[in-house]
């Protein structure tokens, strides 16, 4: 009897075959599916049951996480009033291994009525789906890889992993950017990082420690230690940008100056031509200046040189972009 290690890497093994073998079913048929739901001008709509209809709603979920607008509908459900959320404009995706399961089959005549494009997704070339569809993606299997050999195993990667190659070539054809991606989810990492701007995130007004050259040391770090930014900007009368403290710089300062540090002005301290930020700029590009330059902390300015704001390290992190 094989352990049950042997087993599992068998299930494995059989199941990246059936997807290596999906390499030469990428052909005319799989290019017209991806221009009729490129042309459609309505949503396309998945449909199956049992393991198919499982993987039909992950397929749909990233066609629409994707650019493509997409839902999952069941085949029982759709004979019984579901099939008003379709329209003539739609596109429908069908699965079933089989290709003559009749739930999905006894949707075709409504589909056919309405001239409704059907792309199939089946494991039988000669079935009655494949046969009534206006193209169908090919995604038989030598056999399935449970012990059984008959268990919906290989059968459902290899119809999933072509849902995957559909979307990827949609996102292509459709001219989707990550940018796009990240519109769809707001919620997630990619989308904090490219929705979540520096004005977002920045510290003003009152918020912002600020002093003028001649204040002293001493109210400079007082006024780091009250604001709790671990910074101190200088400016003019005119609010314009001098020069900025760090507490670093107050730290190496002690160790040069000792106690005569707390009675020299800001100006003798300050760094002159601090590292700044657009507020337009995305709080993971403020992140990756930081990064390279080991400091926590970024001047905004306006656009006439003022001090506009500040973003600090923790800002950022706290977002959860990384």
């Amino acid at each position: 009897m094989d352990s049950l290690v042997d087993i599992a890497q068998k299930v494995l093994s059989i199941e990246a075959q059936s997807i290596e073998d999906l390499k030469t079913r990428i052909n005319e048929n799989f290019l017209k599916a991806v221009e009729i739901i490129h042309n459609a001008k309505g949503r396309v709509v998945i449909t199956g049951i049992g393991k198919s209809g499982l993987i039909g709603r992950k397929i749909a979920a990233t066609l629409a996480s994707t650019g493509t607008p997409s839902f999952f509908m069941h085949p029982a459900e759709a004979s019984h009033g579901d099939l008003g959320m379709v329209t003539e404009d739609d596109v429908v995706i069908a699965i079933s291994n089989s290709g003559e399961t009749e739930e999905v089959l006894r949707l075709l005549p409504f589909m056919k009525y309405f001239n409704m494009k059907v792309i199939a997704i089946t494991g039988n070339p000669q079935s009655t789906l494949a046969r009534q569809a206006d193209t169908f993606l090919d995604v038989s299997v030598k056999k399935e890889a449970c012990p059984f050999g008959f268990i919906p195993t290989a059968s459902t990667t290899a119809t999933l992993a072509m849902g995957d190659a559909l979307a990827a070539a949609l996102i292509m054809r459709n001219g989707f950017k990550k940018e796009d991606f990240a519109f769809f989810h707001p919620g997630g990492s990619l989308g904090k990082k490219m929705l979540t701007k520096v004005k977002d995130l920045m510290h003003v007004g009152d918020e912002l420690p600020v002093v003028y050259p001649q204040t002293l040391m001493l109210d400079a770090i007082l006024e780091i230690s009250s604001k709790r930014l671990g910074v101190v900007v200088i400016v003019d009368e005119n609010k314009r940008i001098l020069g900025i403290i760090t507490d670093g710089d107050v730290r190496r300062g002690v160790q040069r100056w000792g106690k005569e540090l707390f009675e020299l002005k800001a100006l003798d301290v300050m760094t002159v031509n601090p590292k700044t930020i657009s507020e337009e700029e995305l709080a993971a590009a403020a992140l990756s200046i930081m990064q390279k330059y080991s400091i926590t902390t970024l001047v905004v300015p306006a656009s006439d040189g003022t001090l506009k704001g500040l973003i600090h390290i923790h800002d950022i992190l706290k977002k959860g972009i990384f």
